[in-house]
C-alpha cells in the first residue's frame, strides 16, 4: 500500500486502512461470539444435562440466528445505510453478551444465543460489504481479507479467554459459573465497536445511490485522491444505471451464473467442515484423551495456526490471485480430512490428530476462510449488493448450522462409531472439498485487481 499523506491529490491510505479496522471489528466479534461456544460446551452440557441432539442445538441455535440476521441484513444495508447495519450488529453482540451469562433455564440461555447470532448474521454480511465498497480495486483483496483476519482474531482471542476463565476454578466451578463469564465477557469488545463506528463514514457506493453525491466524492477523495474519485463516481453512476435494484435481476440470463456461484461458494465453505474444528475442537481433543485444560490449550493452538495463516492470505489474495488459492486450499483441507477419518478409525495417538486438525486449518485460513468472502464482496452488481449478499449469506448460515448441528449427531452416534469409530464425519466433510475444487476449477473467474464494475460488466459478456 502506499505510505502518503492525505491530501486530495492523493488521499490517505491510512485513513482506508483504520477505516477498515473499525468496520472489520465486527468481523471480530463475529468470530468472538461464535467461538466462545468452544469452551463452553461442555460445562454446559453438564450444567443442563444435555443429550447430543440438545448439545448441538446449544452450539448452532446462534446459527440460526445467523440465517434470521442476514436475512433481513440485507434489506437494512440497502435502506438505511452499511454504517447504521453496523451499529445494529454491535447493538445486539451487546445485549446477547450479558443475556447469555445470566440464565437460570437452558430456553433463556437459548434465546440470548439466538440474539446473539443474528448479530453475527447482520456483521458476517455487512461488514465485508462495506469494506468492499471504501478500498481501491489494488488493495481490496487485502483490505477484505482483514475481515477474516478479524474473525480469528475474535476466536483466538476467546480461546484465551475461556482458558484461563476455566483456570480460576475446578470443574464444579467451571460448570456452574465459569461458562457464563465466558459469555459475559464479550460485552467489552462490543461496546468498544459501537464506539469506533461514530468515527467511520457511510459507504460512497450507498451515498450515490442516494443521490448524496457530494458527499461521496468527499469520501472517495480520502481513500485515493481527487482524481480516483472522479474516475469511481463515474464507474458508479454507469453501473447503476443499467440496474434495477432487484433481486430479480440475479435470475436475469446475464446474472443467474453469480447467484448460482455464489450460493454454491457460500455453502462449500460450511460443509467442508470448518466450524466443527472451531466450536467443538475442545471436545475432540477430550475424546483423545486430553484433560479440560490441555483441550483448551490445544484450541489455542489451533486458534494461532488459523490466525497465522490468515495472515499469509492477506498477503497473498491479490497477488497469487483468488482463484489459485482456492483450488490449493481446498484440495489440501480434504487430503487433510481423509486422513484425519482415518486416524479416528485407527485409533491414532492424539498427537497426529492434532497435527492433522492443524494442517486442514491452514489451509482453511490460507484460502476458502478469506477468499469466499473476498468474492462474495465483488461479484454483485453495485445496487442490489446488499440483498444479494444476504442471500449467499443466509445460504452460509444455513449450512453452518446444518454441520453444527449434526456433527454431535454422527460423533456420538453408536452405529456409526461401531463402524469408523469417531472418523466417519471427516470423510462427509472431504467429499465437500472435492465438490469444491470442482466447483472452483470449472466455474469461478478470477477478479484479482479488477474494479467492482468491471467485475459487473464481465457477468453480462458471460464468463472471462
Amino acid at each position: 500500500m502506499d505510505t502518503d499523506r492525505s491530501s486530495p491529490q492523493n488521499g490517505s491510505s491510512l485513513y482506508v486502512v483504520l477505516v477498515t479496522v473499525v468496520a472489520a471489528l465486527g468481523g471480530l466479534l463475529f468470530g468472538y461470539d461464535t467461538a466462545v461456544i468452544a469452551g463452553a460446551i461442555g460445562f454446559l452440557q453438564t450444567h443442563f444435562g444435555l443429550d447430543p441432539t440438545l448439545k448441538g442445538w446449544a452450539a448452532a441455535c446462534a446459527l440460526l440466528g445467523c440465517v434470521v440476521g442476514v436475512s433481513f441484513a440485507g434489506v437494512f444495508s440497502d435502506k438505511l445505510g452499511r454504517k447504521k447495519t453496523l451499529v445494529l450488529a454491535g447493538l445486539l453482540f451487546l445485549v446477547s453478551s450479558i443475556g447469555t451469562a445470566v440464565p437460570k433455564e437452558f430456553i433463556t440461555f437459548v434465546v440470548f444465543r439466538i440474539l446473539a447470532g443474528v448479530g453475527v448474521g447482520v456483521a458476517s454480511m455487512a461488514s465485508p460489504m462495506y469494506i468492499a465498497e471504501i478500498t481501491p480495486a489494488r488493495v481490496r483483496g487485502r483490505m477484505v481479507s482483514v475481515n477474516q483476519f478479524a474473525i480469528v482474531t475474535g476466536m483466538l482471542i476467546i480461546y484465551f479467554v475461556n482458558y484461563f476463565i476455566a483456570l480460576q476454578g475446578d470443574e464444579p466451578w467451571n460448570v456452574s459459573t465459569g461458562w457464563r463469564w465466558m459469555f459475559a465477557s464479550g460485552a467489552i469488545p462490543s461496546a468498544l465497536f459501537l464506539l469506533l463506528l461514530v468515527l467511520v463514514p457511510e459507504s460512497p457506493r450507498w451515498l450515490v445511490k442516494r443521490n448524496r453525491k457530494e458527499k461521496a466524492r468527499t469520501i472517495l477523495a480520502k481513500v485515493a485522491g481527487s482524481s480516483f474519485a472522479e474516475r469511481e463516481l463515474v464507474s458508479i453512476e454507469e453501473a447503476l444505471a443499467q440496474e434495477s435494484g432487484s433481486l430479480r435481476q440475479l435470475l436475469e440470463p446475464g446474472f443467474r451464473i453469480v447467484l448460482v456461484i455464489g450460493v454454491a461458494l457460500a455453502i462449500l465453505q460450511q460443509v467442508t467442515g470448518i466450524n466443527v474444528f472451531l466450536y467443538y475442537a475442545p471436545e475432540i481433543f477430550k475424546k483423545l484423551g486430553s484433560g479440560v485444560d490441555i483441550a483448551l490449550l490445544q484450541t489455542i493452538v489451533v486458534g494461532a495456526v488459523n490466525l497465522s495463516f490468515t495472515i499469509i492470505a492477506i498477503w497473498a489474495v491479490d497477488r497469487i490471485g483468488r482463484k489459485p488459492l482456492m483450488l490449493i486450499g481446498a484440495a489440501g483441507m480434504g487430503i487433510s480430512l481423509v486422513a484425519m477419518g482415518l486416524a479416528a478409525q485407527l485409533q491414532a495417538v492424539s498427537l497426529w490428530v492434532l497435527l492433522l486438525i492443524l494442517s486442514y486449518i491452514a489451509c482453511f485460513a490460507l484460502s476458502v476462510g478469506p477468499v469466499t468472502w473476498v468474492l462474495l464482496s465483488e461479484i454483485f452488481p453495485t445496487s442490489i449488493r446488499g440483498r444479494a449478499m444476504s442471500v449467499a449469506t443466509f445460504c452460509l448460515w444455513s449450512a453452518n448450522f446444518v454441520v453444527s448441528q449434526t456433527f454431535p449427531m454422527m460423533d456420538e452416534n453408536p452405529w456409526l462409531i461401531s463402524r469408523f469409530n469417531h472418523g466417519f464425519p471427516f470423510y462427509v466433510y472431504a467429499a465437500f472439498c472435492l465438490v469444491l475444487v470442482l466447483t472452483v476449477w470449472k466455474a469461478v473467474p478470477e477478479t484479482k485487481g479488477r474494479s467492482l464494475e468491471e467485475i459487473e460488466r464481465s457477468w453480462s459478456k458471460g464468463l472471462d
